[in-house]
């Protein structure tokens, strides 16, 4: 089943990523470019997941993720996760929120092995 990609605030974070990136800092047109081509592709995800079953990680997410681990030169899944656990632009990126667990760097393999 494919997971949602739909950013929600936290109940009680007081950090507001979308504040916090500049407003000028290049990531952003990228962002817009890039979530506008995902929208493009909304149809094509849906029919690649099962409807039934446990919600896999947006398939979104994981294309943001790696474009930035080729934008950033990050050698290895492992240290992309690594970063955006703790990196609030990376974590902005890819549309997770401040208090979201960040995914375990296998789900690259296991993603990129099942399609």
């Amino acid at each position: 089943m494919r997971g949602s990609d739909e950013v929600t605030g936290a109940l009680f974070s007081y950090v507001d990523l979308e504040v916090r990136i500049p407003s000028r800092h290049p990531l952003r047109k990228i962002r817009s470019v890039v979530n506008d081509a995902l929208r493009s592709l909304d149809a094509e995800f849906d029919r690649l997941y099962a409807c039934e079953g446990r919600p896999s990680i947006a398939p979104e997410r994981l294309i943001r993720a790696s474009l930035l681990q080729i934008l950033y030169s990050i050698r290895s899944e492992r240290q992309l996760v690594e970063q955006m656990d703790y990196n609030l632009l990376f974590r902005w990126f890819v549309g997770l929120g401040i208090d979201d667990a960040v995914w375990v760097p296998t789900v690259f393999t296991k993603t990129s092995a099942v399609c």
